[in-house]
């Protein structure tokens, strides 16, 4: 089975994701954005594979979810209240950082 979610609900602070395998995930907003996984947040490989950080400057609405987006069949893209919108989280990546957030 393909792991996906049913629902997603923002509560508070949290998204709570309801998964089809019939576990639920929590996760603080504040955490899903500062695990962005763009290349503009987390950074990219040279041609030597080494990965340079950014510096990356939140504000208060840096942690205002306004929406997702589903991308295709395997991922959700997030859209903040700060402009930012070019990280896609795979489902897989959505539910480790569940698992290692609590």
């Amino acid at each position: 089975m393909r792991l996906e979610p049913t629902n997603i609900q923002q509560i508070g602070d949290e998204l709570a994701i309801a998964w089809n395998d019939g576990t639920e995930s929590f996760l603080k907003v504040e955490l899903l954005r500062r695990a962005c996984p763009c290349a503009a947040c987390g950074g990219e490989p040279d041609v030597l594979g080494q990965i340079e950080r950014p510096q990356v400057t939140y504000t208060e609405k840096s942690f205002e979810l306004l929406g997702l987006d589903w991308v295709g069949g395997y991922a959700l893209q997030p859209r903040w209240a700060d402009g930012h919108a070019t990280g896609i989280y795979s489902f897989t990546y959505l539910r480790r950082l569940a698992q290692h957030s609590n």
